[in-house]
């Protein structure tokens, strides 16, 4: 009998990577995904710990499913398993268990690989009358991937392979090394063997991930370490992909030689996300970066040099603990000196077990929300700016999704720029959908492009 399983996904593009994984084993269990929570068999949360906004919404989401499955209790219906997966389940799964104790299963995500075993048990133990209370938040990061390496692939014409995970950095915000654990590459040919599957698949745009991606040194059978740059540029050689790209970047891992690469690999996309997170050398030194604001100038320069129309994205915290008014102003200095064509910015929230989280020297709410405000305006204002200067240029577009409208499509740009296309009818959509299509740019809004067949 097909089971049914609903997953939502919070946070990253590596929880994006791993869904995708939870469902293609679960799929090999008769489980086929379902986008109503109250249909399904298992219901798994794939949480993020980054910030303490998505982990509060974790804990309201299993508020309103508790109310679901008192419903089905009172019905006397199918009762369905609720999985915590991911960074919260990690960090805190001894604080869900005892704040919700309608949750079933807790796991980490390095043990989603076991996620056909956990649930089995937990059906099992419902069976027969008990309440399952699973754990499972081992780190053994070697075990997943070898379980896990690309059993099955989706239909997309993009796809995300993750090639390293955990983080060595410890900036004293930050929970990943504690949730994901120490950085792991992947060894060439399990890369190779996943991308040549996406390849066979006929994908044609791959994004490889990371924690911290460019510090990438996965081990091949014959001993040799391969760099990330080494790396694209084999899969530039032997895959049909057109697009590459990859993220997290650290400013401090940008090599030579992956700089070079932006301007020798045609496929390498001219879009690179470098988060620094500060303008002020103060605050970069107390994160615990390892790098200063004048490398990372340094790198974009270099950056700049080989791939003169290269976009950059960027990651940015305001109110650190200690930050002043002077050095919130280095930051927008940087900001304005850079210009990003897109960013993500938060207000620094305490995350427990960090070492900034014990520190006297906090920001005032007011402070940190007047801040941010002041820097979205300016991250915003360059994000219009970069999509009103693409109006008018031919681009080639890859058109990935159905629009909102009949008729539409929405692809992206070689800049990650969203782009909507009206063909008109659903018969000429269809004909393109998940092709790589030269269009011209003709209206640009704050968020995306709209686009139109050459002629």
């Amino acid at each position: 009998m097909t089971k049914k399983l609903y997953i939502k996904t919070y946070g990253c593009q590596m929880n994006v990577y791993d869904t995708e994984r939870m469902v293609d084993v679960m799929a090999h269990e008769g489980y086929t995904t379902t986008d109503k929570p109250d249909d399904a068999d298992l219901i798994v949360l794939n949480t993020c710990h980054i910030r303490e906004k998505a982990a509060e919404k974790v804990y309201s989401d299993i508020g309103r499913l508790r109310v679901m499955k008192q419903k089905q209790a009172k019905k006397g219906s199918k009762e369905t398993i609720l999985a915590v997966g991911g960074c919260v389940a990690q960090a805190e799964g001894a604080e869900i268990q005892r704040r919700m104790p309608v949750v079933d299963m807790v796991f980490g995500p390095q043990t989603y690989h076991r996620l056909p075993d956990m649930a089995r048990r937990a059906h099992e133990l419902k069976k027969q009358g008990e309440h399952p209370r699973i754990v499972d938040t081992d780190l053994s990061v070697s075990e997943k991937f070898a379980a896990l390496s690309q059993k099955t692939v989706t239909p997309k014409k993009t796809a995300f392979l993750t090639i390293q995970e955990g983080c060595d950095k410890f900036c004293t915000y930050c929970v990943v090394p504690y949730t994901r654990g120490g950085e792991f590459s992947r060894s060439f040919e399990d890369v190779m063997k996943d991308a040549g599957k996406l390849n066979d698949a006929g994908v044609l745009e791959v994004t490889l991930l990371g924690q911290n991606v460019n510090a990438y040194h996965g081990m091949s059978a014959g001993g040799k370490e391969w760099s990330l740059a080494r790396l694209i540029r084999h899969l530039a050689d032997v895959t049909d992909f057109k697009r590459i790209r990859y993220t997290t970047s650290h400013p401090g891992d940008m090599t030579d030689e992956l700089i070079a690469i932006h301007g020798e690999i045609e496929q390498c996309m001219p879009y690179l996300h470098l988060p620094v997170q500060s303008g002020s050398d103060k605050i970069v030194k107390a994160m615990n970066r390892h790098h200063t604001i004048a490398s990372y100038l340094k790198t974009i320069e270099d950056i700049r040099k080989v791939r003169p129309d290269i976009a950059l994205s960027g990651d940015f915290i305001v109110g650190f603990p200690g930050e002043s008014d002077a050095d919130f102003e280095e930051t927008m200095k940087l900001v304005r000196e850079v210009n990003y064509a897109q960013a993500y910015s938060f207000m620094y929230s305490e995350r427990p077990g960090t070492p900034a989280a014990a520190w006297e020297d906090q920001v005032e709410s007011h402070v940190k929300s007047e801040r941010l405000a002041e820097l979205q305006e300016e991250l915003n204002r360059q994000q219009r700016a970069f999509n009103e200067l693409s109006v008018g240029k031919v681009m080639p577009v890859l058109l990935e999704r159905t629009g909102k409208q009949a008729g539409q499509l929405v692809g992206r740009s070689p800049y990650m720029q969203a782009v909507h296309v009206d063909f008109g009818n659903g018969e000429t959509a269809a004909q393109n959908f998940g092709k790589l299509v030269d269009m011209k740019i003709i209206s640009a809004g704050p968020r995306s492009l709209k686009g139109e067949f050459t002629t």
